[in-house]
């Protein structure tokens, strides 16, 4: 290999320009080596670009895994198009591995013929044997014919690029994610751009550290135009979108805009009380820098804790926010009985991941539909709504909101790890696009008698403040009397408002909007689905009528209750598919209520489904297998 040095005083070699319509890429290294970050930058470089993306990060679940060790390895996928795309790709084009452990893990992912360009540096015999490899792979035959390999000495390209930089080795190695990142953007025809600035803003106080980086970035980059060991680069043209303001965005990131939308649009100010878990916590911090919205943000001793300070701000007159994870969700259980009782608007955020206990903490799951709908005692039913993509969660937090202040109760909405840490470019709303929350304030009547548990059309009762003159009461986990909400221990009281807060929830489907099933309107299949399945689902059934096969699909966002003419719909199809990261949880529901023929397809890795898998399963069925 060249020194770094005599390729700058190169002539470029002339290298040939592949148009594609489609990339997916994977950088893959230890938790460590700045994947993440080289991944997000290069999804807001394409974004920028004015292509079409959808993103995959994938964390170890240790915090501090092994230097080198299989368990250690992080990754960032993403799918960048000309067209649009639904999720972050099936098999990786091209693989970015840093060390052993990460081209172990990562290489059966990535198609026959892909490119792998490996960090040869790292592949010491500690290293090999820490991934477990007992020969260096980088010899093996079979790999260099199965695969375009290419050894990059990357760490001492990095070394020699900031020699004299006055940086210690330690911090000089850091580097090494943005030499990696700078001849990715030159492989791809990427700008430098958008991550020149965000590197100058990062390390505004700090100019030695941007320096480093920016000379790692320009270097990488250098040694792609310069090096013989890419024959070709590709070009990937902009995507035909709608015209208006973009961003990307990741689902967490859209849920907290979605929250201090609704809470402005409501006049009311946002109060999150929760405690920190994975893959939720980014919620939290993203509220955190909303204080110029007024929002108050509050991290609890506890899961408990995090819930009853919540409802404590909906008794007040805020708009009460908890976020959480499975096993918290566990926790909070009582905590959303009272919130049911009371009949206090409040939003309950499950960001799904991995179970049962501390399961899976990094990776992603639909395991906690049955959780959200049924997990309480007693009759406590509760609205559920799940976020279908990460730019779908601003929508779906605002909708929640609507829901729970018009009928006074609390919403659980679900979404997941792969819809939280994804990203997407996001079309920013105007504000005339953001329906307006009105949420009346009741003040006492002279000469007539308040009560809390009187009743509207939709059946909510009224969210009556605490110090307003004429409406005082109580409230609290004690069954309420009708009308006056006076303890009451009577059966028949207890019956009626059993069937009163089931009635309530009922009423939501005469407000939220009818399914709508894409391709034919009736035949022989129907493809359902809910939350995160929505991109590979929506694919695969993009691709099997392409091929002239006849299939449907729609995707559910409201889980209970359903739609008002899901039923009607469910019956127009001879058979049902349901695709579930969990084993049935959605099928036993739509078995359960319509008693229709649907079939089950579980995928329990930890993993989002991939396009192909679904697409093969609506296939062995169209034939009749």
């Amino acid at each position: 290999m060249l020194e770094l040095v005599t390729q700058e005083a190169k002539q470029p070699f002339r290298k040939r320009v592949e148009e594609l319509q489609a990339v997916t890429i994977r950088f893959a290294g230890d938790s460590g080596d700045g994947m993440q970050l080289a991944g997000t930058q290069f999804s807001i470089s394409s974004a920028i670009f004015g292509n079409d993306i959808s993103t995959l990060p994938d964390y170890p679940a240790e915090i501090r895994a092994p230097a080198g060790s299989l368990g250690g390895v992080s990754g960032f996928q993403i799918n960048f198009s000309a067209n649009p795309v639904h999720t972050p790709g099936d098999r990786v084009n091209a693989l970015i591995a840093m060390n052993p452990a990460a081209l172990k893990t990562n290489l059966p992912d990535v198609e026959p013929g892909g490119l792998v360009v490996v960090n040869s540096d790292a592949f010491t015999k500690s290293d090999l044997a820490k991934a477990g490899y007992t020969d260096n792979p980088l010899e093996d035959e079979a790999l260099n014919a199965r695969y375009r390999l290419v050894k990059v000495p990357l760490s001492r390209m990095n070394a020699e690029a900031l020699a004299g930089s006055g940086l210690t080795a330690k911090i000089v190695d850091r580097c090494k994610n943005f030499f990696a990142l700078g001849l990715v953007y030159w492989l791809y025809d990427r700008p430098l751009e958008p991550t020149l600035r965000w590197i100058e803003e990062k390390f505004a106080k700090k100019p030695e550290i941007a320096d480093a980086n920016i000379r790692s970035l320009k270097a990488g980059y250098s040694f792609g135009e310069t090096t013989d060991a890419f024959a070709v680069s590709y070009r990937v043209a902009k995507a035909k979108i709608a015209p208006g303001r973009y961003r990307t965005i990741t689902g967490n990131e859209a849920t907290a805009l979605g929250l201090v939308t609704a809470a402005k649009k409501s006049g009311r100010t946002l109060f999150y009380g929760t405690y920190p878990i994975t893959p939720a916590s980014e919620i939290l911090h993203q509220l955190s820098r909303y204080k110029n919205f007024g929002v108050l943000t509050f991290q609890a001793e506890d899961e408990i804790a995090g819930i009853t300070s919540a409802i404590g701000a909906a008794f007040g007159g805020a708009m009460g926010v908890t976020g959480t994870s499975g096993p918290g969700m566990a926790l909070k259980t009582e905590a959303i009985g009272l919130a049911v009782m009371t009949e206090l608007p409040l939003i309950i955020i499950n960001v799904q991941r991995g179970g049962p206990s501390t399961g899976l903490p990094t990776k992603t799951e639909q395991a906690d539909l049955l959780q959200a709908v049924v997990g309480r005692n007693g009759e406590c039913p509760v609205p559920v709504l799940a976020a279908q993509s990460p730019t779908d969660c601003f929508w779906t937090a605002i909708e929640a909101w609507q829901i729970a202040t018009r009928f006074m109760t609390p919403v659980i909405v679900l979404s997941d790890g792969y819809i939280a840490n994804g990203a997407e470019p996001w079309r920013i709303p105007t504000e005339a696009e953001i329906p307006a929350i009105e949420v009346p304030t009741p003040q006492a009547v002279p000469n007539e008698q308040f009560y809390p548990y009187a009743r509207n059309a939709d059946l909510a009762r009224p969210w009556a403040l605490p110090g307003t003159p004429g409406l005082e009461h109580r409230i609290g986990g004690l069954e309420k009397q009708n009308i006056t909400g006076a303890v009451c221990y009577e059966a028949q009281n207890h019956d009626k408002m059993v069937r009163l807060r089931a009635q309530k929830v009922a009423n939501v489907a005469k407000v939220i909007p009818p399914v709508e099933v894409s391709g034919p309107p009736s035949g022989d299949l129907l493809v359902i689905g809910w939350g995160g399945t929505y991109g590979a689902i929506t694919a695969a059934c993009q691709e099997v009528r392409a091929r002239g096969r006849q299939v449907s699909n729609l995707h559910l966002r409201h889980l209970n209750p359903f739609p008002a003419n899901l039923g009607e719909v469910l019956a127009r199809f001879k058979r049902i598919l349901v695709p579930e990261l969990n084993l049935g949880q959605l099928l036993l529901l739509l078995r359960g209520h319509f008693q229709v023929n649907a079939i089950g397809f579980s995928k329990v890795q930890g993993k989002p489904f991939l396009m192909s898998e679904i697409e093969a399963e609506i296939l062995r069925l169209l034939d009749g297998e």
